[in-house]
């Protein structure tokens, strides 16, 4: 949600400051800022809206030759988008500014105490509390020579005693008007990440803003407090003292956060997926023995072969993906598979026995509920693996193990690369247990076979563009959408009326197609467009049935099918062909045209289609 930036020894930090926050829009926001230290005083810049407006605000601010600033963008919780909510938050006497990321629970009872010592508040946030505390509790006497002398503890210690008055999560870096050249950052349940330069350090909430300025970084974990100058990085946790985290080299470069030639993110990596697919296959697929081959499980054959129930729990795009894997696994490998919202799983108490496996699904590694329903688990003792797109994340590091996508950083919020990534993975891990189980040698080299079409089916896919431009000018204008699917094709329907709903603002409901006469039918008329997805299976027949039924009721239809197929093509408004698929990858190929779909009618309707209103890249707070 929230994006922080800092820097310290970087000779045009302001530049910085601006370009790191622009990586990070994707995480969603409604205003942005920036702090530096001017020698005399914090010089600070802020405003609602998006980060062009702060630009033209900086532009036109004299901020001086500081070489260490922070920066933030704003996902509202406590408080509109205001200028006077909008983060770096000073404290009472200026001496103090603060960047906030998460949820502190208790702010109320702070607020109310430090409103009692005589400090009025700026803001409705919770975040300000934090600024005001860390004033009031730096040492009075304290000088440069001191903090120096001590290596910064006396700083550090101040911070601390703050750390245990906040309930709640923090992502925080605080900046100090009379220490240049300096900063301190502390994590509890959101993430941050250090950048190492040769005479600069930097801090983020994740990476992206990193590329081009770090050679390494270090993930901090939660109860970690780092000290940052240009020329070292202290790091301590709470229970331990100080300690080393091993860097990492940064792997990503600038332009991967880029939109080169395409008019968006999300159109961008809606083209990317032949190759996304193709390195979430690499390395993965065993010719000889005609199964799938992880490195990171973490768990033997012989533990795999005893698992008798799988629970996947996961949030949003993440969870559609998980409903396609139970699909995938109990038709593959006769393995039952429960899927769980983890916002609901983390305080439920379900009967677990030992042989159940667990699986965190999650592109970013970092949702928050996904994060506690995880180490619920763990806490009860089982096995938990992660299906993740994010090295070094939160949820990849604490899972006893698991598997990455390798789809590339996401940009656009709308999930699409990693919605079929994760599909894949799941397909692999449902060949791979199917091979321990019962699925012959010849049924294997099979799927094997048809995996290795799927980039190719993908660009078939994607071939149909303009024509989903055509069919999507048409209905653009309509306000109801219901979509349709059977079997492995629910989730698919699922997640296109998402993609629809999160991107153009258009209200969409995903079924089951025979469900459709339990409710959703009498929504149907001739302002409410229905999406088929209707490939050829062993319930087409059904499906076409209830084609029939919106058909008599003047309801415009618009079909996914395979091509050819005439009797949807003859019944059908509207159609979009696609190539014909096994049934459990049906979810993945046809998934690509309901994101295109999505898009081009928010484009059609002048909709921030990288950027949709409210809504947040990673959900990193309950």
């Amino acid at each position: 949600m929230c994006g922080i930036v800092g820097c310290v020894g970087q000779a045009s930090p302001v530049d910085f400051l601006l370009r790191g926050l622009r990586r990070l829009e994707y995480r969603g926001y409604d205003s942005a800022g920036i702090a530096v230290n001017d020698e005399l005083k914090i010089e600070i810049a802020k405003t609602p809206g998006r980060i062009s407006v702060l630009q033209e605000l900086v532009s036109s601010t004299n901020f001086g030759g500081s070489s260490c600033g922070i920066g933030h963008t704003r996902w509202a919780t406590h408080g509109a988008p205001t200028h006077e909510n909008a983060h770096p938050h000073l404290s009472a006497n200026g001496s103090v500014a603060v960047v906030h990321n998460g949820v502190i629970e208790n702010y109320q009872i702070l607020r109310d105490r430090l409103i009692k010592r005589g400090v009025t508040f700026n803001s409705q946030t919770d975040s300000e509390a934090i600024a005001h505390l860390i004033e009031y509790e730096l040492p009075r006497d304290l000088t440069l020579e001191k903090v120096l002398s001590e290596n910064y503890m006396p700083l550090v210690d101040a911070v601390r005693r703050v750390l245990v008055q906040l309930r709640g999560t923090y992502g925080l870096v605080v900046l100090f008007r009379d220490y240049h050249d300096l900063l301190i950052g502390a994590r509890l349940g959101s993430p941050l990440v250090v950048g190492i330069s040769g005479d600069a350090h930097f801090i983020a909430s994740d990476v992206a803003p990193l590329a081009g300025y770090a050679e390494k970084i270090v993930y901090l974990s939660d109860k970690d407090i780092v000290v940052l100058t240009p020329c070292k990085q202290i790091i301590l946790h709470s229970d331990e003292g100080e300690v080393e985290r091993s860097p990492e080299v940064l792997d990503i470069r600038p332009g991967d956060t880029e939109r080169g030639e395409f008019a968006h993110h999300m159109l961008k990596e809606i083209f990317e997926q032949p190759e996304t697919i193709r390195a979430a296959l690499r390395g993965r697929l065993d010719h000889d023995s005609a199964t799938a081959k992880f490195g990171g499980l973490n768990l033997s054959p012989e533990q795999m072969r005893r698992i008798q129930r799988i629970m996947m729990t996961a949030c949003g795009t993440s969870w559609h993906a998980s409903l396609v894997a139970e699909h995938q696994i109990e038709s593959l490998a006769r393995i039952p598979v429960e899927v769980e919202y983890a916002s609901e799983l983390r305080y439920r108490n379900p009967p677990i026995d030992d042989a159940t496996l667990l699986f965190a699904i999650t592109q970013s590694g970092e949702t928050a509920d996904t994060l506690a329903a995880m180490r619920e688990m763990q806490r009860r003792g089982f096995p938990t693996l992660a299906i993740c797109n994010v090295v070094g994340s939160t949820i990849a590091r604490e899972a006893d193990g698991g598997i990455f996508l390798h789809a590339g950083i996401e940009v656009g919020v709308a999930s699409t690369k990693a919605f079929t990534s994760q599909c894949t993975v799941m397909a692999l891990l449902a060949l791979y247990f199917g091979r321990l189980r019962h699925l012959s040698y010849e049924m294997g080299k099979s799927i094997i076979n048809e995996l290795e079409q799927l980039p190719t089916q993908i660009e078939d896919a994607l071939s149909t563009s303009d024509s989903i431009r055509q069919v999507a000018e048409k209905y653009a204008d309509c306000t109801n959408f219901l979509y349709l699917g059977r079997q492995y094709n629910f989730p698919t329907a699922l997640e296109g009326a998402l993609k629809l709903k999160e991107i153009s603002y258009i209200h969409a409901e995903g079924y089951p197609a025979a469900e459709m006469k339990h409710g959703p039918i009498a929504l149907v008329d001739k302002q409410t467009p229905s999406v088929f997805i209707v490939p050829k299976h062993s319930v087409q027949e059904k499906t076409l049935s209830n084609i029939q039924e919106v058909k008599a009721r003047g309801g415009p239809v618009i079909a996914l099918c395979c091509k050819g197929d005439k009797r949807v093509l003859e019944m059908a408004d509207d159609c979009i062909e696609l190539p014909e698929v096994a049934g459990y990858l049906q979810p993945i190929v046809y998934s690509v045209p309901l994101q295109l779909f999505a898009y081009h009618i928010a484009v059609q309707r002048g909709c921030d289609v990288d950027k949709p209103r409210n809504l947040a890249k990673s959900v990193t707070v309950e």
